[in-house]
This record gives structure tokens, C-alpha cells and sequence, in this order.
């Protein structure tokens, strides 16, 4: 009876720790959802989080559960998994968005999440053990999703310019200032849609793994679910102030039709990439459509050095992830 019960609070310890990383991808994810409609004043900044928190709240409503079965069971080989592989990934997820955090780089909270996931499971059954389509699906989104941003965001732009082509620049910002509500709304929902699930994804996994659910069950509690959609709607509700400057105006200054067609752009590859289960960044998204709306102005206008630096902790997230999941995985192994 006793170790049932230390079985429990285990779970409920892991369950906590996951909602606490929710919470801090919404938290570090906020800038993705509202630099653009900041940086352009369509919407003060306690004006937007709201907005945005609200929006990643409601998808529990649009979209399905697959990246949340990706995450789940699409990663790692059945019976791996158990409650030090979870704390590993959690504490080895969560130290990397901190750093990246205080340095006020955006980098992924979801790639750091499947990295931390990598790294302990690697670390207790070796490579093996991982699932390569889940893993290679999710590492080749690492370039689709920004490269689709880009696309689409340059795409929208062009298309923008050519129907205003006769419009009075002040008739356009007027317009877009009222558009942006939609496409900043567009993106929160995608935003919430795509990150929220990898959490429930992940207490699926822990759930599974500690006899509280079977293998074979289509899709965790109820519970489970809205949990992890109001707690990235917390965490964006708070904020990432640090980021929402890189993301509004160090890569390029933003207008609101070009914050408009970024959105939108990044809107159109989240609702894509969740429809198909893959969990993408939102971070890399975003960015990808800024600098596809900047660069189709000119060259020039996009900040390349701001860029390239975030590029760089795109690159390092995985494994600086996995490295401290896989030392957290070891420190839990033997505390206990």
C-alpha cells in the first residue's frame, strides 16, 4: 500500500511539473502570439496577452488530438518510458527555456520539450529506444516550418501590396489595424492548438507508463486536457516581455500590414502542421513570416545578425535539451 501511494504523489508530482512547463511555454511562447500586434500598437500590451490567452484557451474546441498522440506514442518504443524519463525531460526542457529566457532569445519550448525527451530516453535505453519517424518528422519541421512561414508570409505581402497597389497608404494602415485582431487571433489559436498538445501529450505518456491508463486508449482524461489549455493560457496571460521585443522589432520593423500577413502566414502553417500531428515551434514559425514580410520590402530592412543569433539557438536547442535531460534522468535514477 505504500508504494502505491508513493507511486501516486510520483505521478502527481510529474503531472504538477508538466502543467509548470505549460504554463512556461505559454510564459516564453507569449511573444510569438502578440509582438507583431504590440510592436505595431494595434493592441497594448495588457490588451494582448488577454487576447492571445484567450484565443490559446478556446482551441480545445477546433482542433484534434494528434500532435498530442504524436508526442505520446509517436516517439519512443512502448515500455520505455517511466517517471524518471519524465522528470528528465521536464527538468531538462524547462533549464533550457529559462536560459533562453533571461538572455531573451526565442528559441522552442517544444523542441526543447522532444530534445528532453531524447535525451533521457537515450540516456536509459540508448538511441533504439526512440522512434525515428516521430524523431525525423519533428527534426525536418525544424526548417519546413520557418521556410513555410517565410514563403507564406512574403507570399501574403505581395499579394497585399498588389490589391492595395491603389490605395492611400493611410486607408491601408486603417484597414489593417482592424485585420490584424483577426490575424493575431488566428495565430493564438494555432498557437495554442499545436503547443498545448505536447504536454498532453507527454502526461499521456507518464500515465500510460504508470498503469493509470492502457496503451491502447484513444485519448487521456478530460482532465488532463483542459488542464494544459488553461495553463499555457496562464502562462501567456503573464507574458514573455524579454522576447516580444527581439520578435517585434529587432528582426524588422513591423507595420501593421506587415504584422498582419506574418500572422497570417504563421496562422496558416500552424493550423497545417497541427492538422497533420506534427509539432512544430510556433518561435520558429513567426519568425519565418517576419522575415519573409521584411525581406520582400528589401533586403536590408531584416536585422540578418539578429536573426542568424536566433538561428543559432534553433540549432543548439535539441541537444543543449537532451544533455540536461539525460543528466537530470541520471540524478533521479539514483535519488530514487
Amino acid at each position: 500500500m505504500a508504494s502505491v501511494e508513493i507511486a501516486f504523489w510520483v505521478v502527481a508530482l510529474l503531472v504538477a511539473l508538466a502543467l509548470l512547463f505549460d504554463f512556461m511555454n505559454g510564459f516564453h511562447d507569449a511573444a510569438n502570439s502578440i509582438a507583431t500586434v504590440v510592436s505595431t500598437g494595434v493592441l497594448k500590451p495588457q490588451q494582448a496577452v488577454l487576447f492571445a490567452a484567450f484565443f490559446n484557451v478556446i482551441a480545445i474546441a477546433f482542433f484534434q488530438l494528434k500532435v498530442a498522440a504524436t508526442i505520446g506514442k509517436g516517439i519512443v518504443e512502448p515500455g520505455i518510458v517511466d517517471h524518471h524519463v519524465v522528470f528528465g525531460a521536464l527538468i531538462g526542457a524547462i533549464a533550457w527555456n529559462v536560459i533562453t529566457w533571461w538572455w531573451g532569445i526565442p528559441s522552442s519550448s517544444s523542441h526543447a520539450l522532444i530534445g528532453g525527451i531524447a535525451g533521457a530516453v537515450v540516456a536509459k535505453a540508448g538511441p533504439e529506444a526512440l522512434i525515428a519517424g516521430g524523431i525525423w518528422k519533428t527534426v525536418a519541421f525544424i526548417v519546413v516550418s520557418p521556410l513555410l512561414g517565410y514563403l507564406l508570409g512574403s507570399l501574403m505581402m505581395v499579394i497585399v501590396a498588389w490589391v492595395c497597389r491603389n490605395t492611400s497608404p493611410l486607408r491601408v494602415d486603417r484597414w489593417f489595424r482592424r485585420l490584424q485582431l483577426v490575424s493575431a487571433g488566428l495565430y493564438s489559436l494555432g498557437h495554442g492548438g499545436n503547443d498545448a498538445q505536447k504536454t498532453i501529450g507527454l502526461i499521456w505518456m507518464l500515465l500510460v507508463a504508470a498503469g493509470m491508463m492502457g496503451a491502447g486508449d484513444s485519448a487521456p482524461p478530460m482532465w488532463v486536457i483542459v488542464s494544459c489549455y488553461v495553463a499555457i493560457g496562464m502562462g501567456t496571460m503573464f507574458g514573455g516581455w524579454r522576447i516580444v521585443q527581439t520578435m517585434g522589432q529587432r528582426i524588422t520593423k513591423l507595420k501593421p500590414v506587415g504584422g498582419f500577413c506574418a500572422e497570417t502566414g504563421g496562422a496558416i502553417t500552424l493550423f497545417l502542421a497541427t492538422a497533420l500531428g506534427i509539432p512544430v515551434s510556433t518561435t520558429h514559425t513567426i519568425t519565418g513570416a517576419i522575415v519573409g514580410v521584411g525581406s520582400v520590402r528589401r533586403a536590408s530592412a531584416v536585422r540578418w545578425g539578429v536573426a542568424g543569433t536566433i538561428v543559432w539557438a534553433w540549432i543548439f536547442t535539441i541537444p543543449a535539451a537532451a544533455l540536461m535531460a539525460a543528466l537530470c534522468y541520471w540524478i533521479s535514477f539514483m535519488l530514487y
